[in-house]
């Protein structure tokens, strides 16, 4: 009789535990529409995708929700999303940039809203030089040491310049796009322009080198580079399901080239490494945008 007692103890001490482990999963975990945590996925120095993550941390932080961010490179950061290991991604450049993972996992994700509606990929050389098109490149491979300074390899910028924009200009026997970090490139960049020599980069719009560097695109006329993509949130599968209140705030959020110049400008030059300062700062200029998203 003890061990029967006992069982039945046991027994229903586990249905207690589970019926309250099936309760709290309503409120603190599992995905449901009450859950508070949210996962953002950024790639790491991309302005405009730090500037935007920063600013919904912040946003959903007020809110009441636990963010965390995490920073991942691009294939994988699209291959968590599929496996819902990160919920959102607000830094993703459709139809052209990001086509090859929105074939490979587009089926497991979902569209929230696009937030930059004209966002082209470039080529970009300092004021000073010499070259207004990308034509003008060829014949020139030895006064560019051959390379065109790139991002991540895994960037649909590298894809797009190396595999398209080469070719379509005769360039593949005389240039390479290399790849390192966009750190790395924006480095490069200036220490060029500090010593007044030539370089090329691959860049896109918006970014804020445009504003704090003397840079300019070279011209496409093939369009190689391809049409402006339009910058969306994308979100693991069921997420509007899941959070139909967070998936109605980032469906009403856009960004024109001010705020989003501005904010960026904040996060990589006066408050670098301090991203929550520079969203401090640049909140008390744009409360009342900030509240009209949330709202």
């Amino acid at each position: 009789m003890r061990f029967k007692f006992k069982g039945l103890t046991v027994a229903a001490l586990a249905l207690t535990l589970g019926m309250s482990a099936a309760g709290c999963g309503d409120s603190d975990s599992g995905g449901g529409e009450n859950d508070k945590s949210i996962t953002i996925g950024m790639v790491s120095g991309w302005a405009e995708g730090e500037a935007a993550t920063q600013l919904w941390k912040r946003l959903l932080t007020d809110k009441g929700y636990k963010v965390e961010v995490k920073t991942l490179d691009t294939g994988p950061l699209y291959a968590g999303m599929s496996k819902g290991d990160v919920d959102l991604f607000l830094d993703s450049w459709l139809p052209g940039t990001h086509e090859d993972y929105w074939k490979q996992y587009g089926d497991k994700l979902e569209k929230v809203g696009a937030w930059y509606d004209s966002a082209p990929l470039t080529i970009a050389v300092p004021d000073y030089s010499p070259l207004q098109s990308l034509e003008d490149l060829k014949g020139k491979g030895d006064q560019y040491g051959g390379k065109i300074v790139g991002i991540e390899k895994s960037s649909g910028l590298y894809r797009v310049s190396q595999e398209k924009m080469l070719p379509a200009y005769g360039l593949q026997d005389e240039y390479k796009v290399t790849t390192s970090s966009t750190a790395a490139m924006l480095t490069e960049l200036k220490k060029a322009i500090d010593a007044k020599k030539d370089i090329v980069v691959t860049l896109w719009r918006p970014h804020w080198a445009y504003a704090k560097f003397p840079i300019r695109d070279l011209k496409d006329p093939k369009g190689a580079m391809g049409k402006p993509d339009a910058i969306y949130t994308v979100a693991r599968k069921d997420f509007a399901k899941d959070q139909p209140d967070v998936a109605g705030w980032l469906k009403k959020f856009k960004m024109d080239d001010a705020k989003l110049g501005t904010l960026e400008d904040l996060m990589e030059n006066k408050y670098k490494g301090n991203p929550d300062q520079a969203v401090d700062e640049w909140l008390k200029q744009n409360q009342s945008y900030a509240t009209s998203l949330t709202g």
